[in-house]
């Protein structure tokens, strides 16, 4: 699983993304910062911070916690997660 968080820098709601994963343990994951990316900034610039699995291509919009967050690591590959 390639786990992707998408975030801003001095994103408050980022830092309690972040915080999140910690609690839920989330195994390694990149931080890609929109800021500086039109097309990331574009596509995400409302809705950081987001989750993203780059294997199955689901999303998981802010906000979650953790048994949500969980939820979606468990549904793997194979779906689920929000578009």
């Amino acid at each position: 699983m390639g786990l992707i968080l998408y975030q801003r820098d001095d994103c408050h709601l980022c830092d309690l993304a972040l915080e999140v994963l910690a609690a839920a343990r989330v195994p390694d994951f990149e931080s890609v910062f929109i800021d500086d990316d039109d097309l990331l900034e574009q596509r995400y610039g409302l809705r950081v911070p987001v989750l993203s699995d780059d294997e199955s291509a689901c999303e998981l919009d802010w906000p979650f916690d953790v048994e949500v967050v969980l939820a979606f690591l468990a549904m793997g590959p194979e779906g689920g997660g929000q578009d």
